[in-house]
């Protein structure tokens, strides 16, 4: 009989499935919302940019690893699959209209910086895909917004027009027809996730917490209440069930306690619906996750799962052992952290309280400077009563009770030059429906209700799309026009034209333009709203 005694470093819990049958598993639960986004963008634009997309990813992601296991003499690991996983996720993540480039890009960077870098597969700290997306996000920020407009009005994903206050279709949302992303399709993305969840390959107190938690804060906080077919839009919209079921339970970046994870969970649903519910960008349910990957090690730190029939108390005052002050017990960098904060929210207030005049003084100077621009004959501006009484009467609701979707007038003057006399009128109007609202601009209106010109106050739109709504090319279409209502790509003394790739924003220019000329008509002129 072998008498020797085999001795080897903890853990030693043994488990039927190996990674590469796990990542195996992911990748073929993965594989019907990739199909459904390859088929639907084939139908609808005869494209098969999505599957090169795809592939190009997942080669990208797996050669990125086989390089630097030869550069550095490491064992080859790419047949765990994790890499090609990690090229799947983050493919599903893209528009199918996003340059090829773009997905190799952050594939080098998921596998590289975020992942070899830090020691290989169960070192990473954050999700490499969703680093990788964030990072393609900010570095090629045009690429990553250029969405097929598969609703014929729009170029947005169906959340920002969810956001903007439009209405979609939860019903293509659900099936993945409604745009958006590759993987979009929720119905395939919940099926692939509970196969996971049935085979215990992902645990559940992380998956149902996060749509737990985004729910419930979605309906205390966005100002829809418990409506079931908004929370249902928010849902199917922002990759909440890919986050839930595929980022958000990968192993290396969640905590190990069930009660960890449900804390875990519940923080990333809150963020996001906090940053669905108040953030400028429509999509970022990817930064809800990466910053609860971070509270991961503090989270396993201070909830850790006790033994069965164990009783800290008891095993402490039998061996003596005297508890610190609770102070003492609190890590040094956790009060230090906190001490700063203070200092530099106790700073910023201050900074906020000298500086909130100067800057309300500046943003009226902008203001004016924009009403001078619009009625360049005008020497000074004064107010006109019943647009005052109009305007305090609606207590910053839309004008028009929604006929111009979410858009205020703010401010009505009358333009005078040097002698009194009126030569015409500037508003200032606001419209919560653009692309990254809010979006403000100033109408400058004739005595007889000519457009002079249009100037934006506040333009949020995105760079080289919405942002060329402030280009002459489209801003002098309205210029020397008399019109009742104007229609965006309409013909005749009515239409304007609608900027390429932005109808979003064209069609909010266009509201509060037309929002304008209304109030002009029946509140100034026509003495009442």
């Amino acid at each position: 009989m072998n008498q020797r005694l085999n001795l080897s470093a903890g853990p030693h819990v043994r488990d039927r499935w190996t990674t590469p049958f796990i990542m195996m598993v992911v990748l073929i639960a993965l594989l019907p919302t990739a199909a459904i986004g390859v088929i639907v963008h084939w139908v609808k634009f005869h494209s098969l940019n999505a599957l090169w997309i795809i592939l190009a990813s997942i080669g990208s992601a797996i050669l990125t690893e086989l390089l630097f296991c030869l550069a550095t003499r490491r064992r080859i690991s790419i047949w765990d699959g994790s890499a090609a996983v990690t090229g799947m996720l983050l493919a599903l993540c893209l528009s199918p209209e996003t340059p090829v480039v773009l997905p190799i890009v952050g594939s080098v960077f998921a596998i590289l910086v975020v992942k070899c870098l830090f020691g290989g597969l169960g070192k990473n700290f954050i999700n490499p895909a969703l680093a990788a997306r964030c990072f393609l996000l900010l570095s090629f920020s045009n690429g990553m917004t250029n969405y097929p407009g598969f609703d014929a009005l729009s170029s947005a994903t169906p959340v920002a027009l969810l956001k903007s206050g439009s209405m979609v279709n939860v019903t293509q949302m659900f099936l993945g027809t409604a745009g958006g992303v590759i993987g979009s399709s929720i119905v395939a993305l919940l099926i692939g996730g509970l196969v996971l969840w049935g085979l215990d390959i992902i645990h559940g107190e992380i998956c149902f917490s996060v749509i737990g938690g985004f729910t419930l804060c979605l309906a205390l906080f966005g100002g829809h209440g418990f409506d079931p077919t908004y929370l249902a839009a928010q849902l199917c919209g922002g990759g909440v069930v890919m986050g839930a079921f595929f980022m958000a339970t990968d192993y290396t970046t969640s905590p190990v306690s069930r009660l960890g994870q449900l804390v875990y969970g519940l923080l990333i649903g809150v963020l996001g619906a906090l940053f669905r519910i108040f953030g400028k960008s429509a999509d970022s349910f990817s930064y809800s996750i990466i910053i609860a990957n971070l509270f991961t090690p503090l989270i396993d730190l201070y909830i850790v799962p006790k033994p069965y029939a164990y009783r800290k108390s008891a095993i402490e005052k039998a061996a003596g052992v005297v508890k610190p002050p609770l102070f003492k017990r609190i890590p040094k960098p956790v009060i230090a952290l906190t001490i700063i904060t203070l200092l530099a929210g106790v700073a910023l207030s201050g900074v906020f309280t000298m500086t909130k005049d100067p800057i309300e003084a500046n943003e009226l100077a902008k203001k004016r400077a924009s009403y001078t621009v619009v009625c360049e004959d005008a020497k000074d501006f004064r107010d006109i009563d019943k647009a005052v009484n109009a305007i305090s009467d609606l207590g910053g609701g839309a004008y028009g009770g929604g006929k111009f979707g979410s858009t205020t007038v703010d401010e009505a003057l009358e333009a005078i030059d040097a002698n009194g006399n009126t030569v015409g009128y500037v508003f200032s109007i606001t419209n919560r429906n653009a692309y990254n609202p809010p979006l403000k601009l100033a109408l400058g209106l004739d005595p007889n209700g000519k457009i002079l010109k249009i100037a934006f106050i506040e333009l949020n739109e995105t760079p080289g799309k919405g942002s060329l709504a402030d280009e002459p090319k489209f801003k002098e279409q309205f210029n020397g026009r008399t019109v009742e209502t104007f229609v965006l790509n309409g013909e005749g003394d009515s239409g304007i034209d609608a900027i390429s790739g932005a109808t979003v924003t064209s069609k909010a220019v266009l509201n509060a333009v037309n929002a304008g000329l209304d109030f002009f008509r029946n509140v100034i002129m026509g003495g009442g709203n």
